[in-house]
């Protein structure tokens, strides 16, 4: 019989991405804690004092050698970025210790085609993609797969410029060339419990993206005589707050999305998950990508948002989000419904 005892559980995650608000989440919801770690990262983690125990280990992509250790100390991992990043999603998908989300929508994630098949059939806007640089009318954005925090993005308005900018990054595989809608940037945090079936919006963030908005702050002339190759690198996140008359579309999109994976895999997708996207002069909302587990972007409400406030008498992070849902989960006699 399955435990309904949280002591005899121990939630579990690498050291990196938005570890800290997990393993806070998890202790403020009464759980042991477990940190995977190498050595350089491993005194950040020592220093906050969150981690009941730690597992050393050289490079995070040696990850799944310790995995039965984390089965044989009942963990359940919870994972993030840096989990798709090191280990990719077929690892991840063979993963055998108790999981929480639902590994199978990860391949939909981490296809670009697969996923444009899914947030169209969810009745979301998105960006057109161009099937080859010689149709290049316009200006577009060309993005390198992976969860790398946008290294690499650049803008070109004509094959020339994509050619060029190809050969300055020294990449010519497994990209998508994608319309540049011009607008703000929005990501919006979603959390979605199979055991309540009802869908939160949990925060919102936009991101720093490196000399792409810090290059702002230089006259014109100055920028083109300088030659900045432009970087999109992610190196923090902005708190946001959305016009209220816009919450009844968001949640409706977020509602779509979850409904269609629920058609396309197994239990669908439930837990965190972020819509990217762009909201342009009319107010239509751009997705131009999913990320279906927690994202960077939630880390500047690690004491709750605006949104949670209004729903929680206390702080309320999606760490600690996912440590209730999986608290819940346990207690109820119900673990099976939110693990993948």
């Amino acid at each position: 019989m399955t435990s309904t005892n949280i002591q005899d559980y121990k939630i579990a995650t690498m050291g990196s991405h938005t570890a800290l608000q997990i393993l806070k989440g998890a202790k403020d919801e009464g759980f042991q804690t477990l940190c995977v770690v190498t050595p350089k990262t491993r005194p950040v983690y020592e220093h906050y004092g969150m981690v009941d125990e730690f597992i050393e280990i050289d490079h995070y992509k040696n990850f799944c050698e310790i995995e039965q250790q984390l089965i044989d100390k009942n963990c359940i991992a919870i994972p993030h970025g840096s989990f798709v990043s090191y280990l990719g999603h077929e690892c991840m998908k063979n993963l055998k210790c108790m999981h929480y989300g639902t590994k199978g929508i990860l391949e939909w994630e981490s296809d670009r085609a697969m996923e444009r098949k899914w947030l169209l059939k969810a009745g979301l806007k998105l960006p057109k993609i161009f099937k080859s640089p010689e149709e290049i009318d316009r200006a577009v954005i060309i993005k390198f797969h992976g969860a790398k925090g946008g290294s690499g993005y650049f803008i070109a308005n004509n094959p020339k410029e994509f050619y060029e900018g190809l050969a300055k990054y020294g990449r010519d595989d497994d990209y998508v060339i994608q319309e540049y809608i011009v607008g703000v940037p929005m990501y919006v945090h979603y959390f979605y419990s199979p055991l309540t079936k009802e869908l939160e919006i949990m925060s919102f963030d936009k991101r720093y993206e490196s000399n792409a908005d810090s290059i702002g702050r230089i006259a014109a002339r100055d920028q083109l005589a300088a030659d900045i190759q432009t970087s999109y690198t992610i190196t923090g996140n902005i708190p946001l707050v959305v016009r209220e008359s816009l919450l009844p579309m968001l949640y409706e999109m977020g509602e779509n999305t979850v409904k269609t994976s629920q058609d396309l895999v197994g239990k669908g997708l439930f837990g965190p998950f972020c819509l990217e996207g762009i909201m342009d002069t009319n107010l239509n909302f751009y997705v131009f990508e999913i990320s279906a587990r927690i994202v960077a972007g939630t880390n500047p409400f690690i004491n709750g948002s605006p949104y949670t406030a209004l729903r929680y008498d206390e702080p309320m992070s999606t760490g600690r989000r996912m440590a209730r849902d999986i608290k819940q989960g346990i207690e109820s006699g119900q673990l099976d419904k939110i693990l993948g």
